[in-house]
């Protein structure tokens, strides 16, 4: 089924509608940026990555990409090292096994949502969207690819 629909600004644009049963080879997945929040007080940020959840296939997975020229842009005193570092963490924490710390006995859904709850620190998660892929782990790269670099 498809519907096409009219936004304000008079572009058209289709949208697949996929009812239970008809995604065919593909499943639900969930993402969010992660964003660098030099300076919380002013409310500018840079994406640097996204982490992507398939329930279905039991992934999670980050990419993570620092234009650091961007960020200093941003903030010149930002800690460079300091978020390539937290950046690191969070794909580590996504891949598991013992460089996941604390985390490496966890599913992958709940390392997912630990990493999306909100907080004010320098690296944020931004809202968290849907959609369906047959490939989770090329779902990351495009996504980086699209939004991040």
């Amino acid at each position: 089924m498809s519907e096409t629909h009219i936004h304000m600004a008079g572009h058209v644009a289709e949208r697949h509608i996929t009812r239970a049963g008809q995604g065919g080879d593909r499943d639900v997945f969930e993402y969010a940026l992660l964003r660098v929040v030099p300076r919380v007080e002013r409310g500018e940020c840079i994406n640097a990555g996204v982490v992507v959840y398939c329930r279905a296939q039991a992934y999670v997975g980050a990419r993570t990409h620092l234009d650091e020229a961007r960020l200093l842009a941003l903030d010149p005193g930002a800690d460079v090292a300091g978020v390539r570092a937290a950046l690191g963490a969070i794909e580590r924490h996504c891949a598991g096994g013992e460089e996941a710390g604390q985390a490496a006995g966890d599913d992958a859904g709940r390392r997912y949502r630990w990493l999306v709850a909100p907080r004010s620190t320098i690296v944020q998660p931004g809202p968290v969207h849907t959609g369906l892929t047959a490939d989770p782990a090329a779902e990351t790269e495009r996504l980086l690819d699209l939004l991040v670099r």
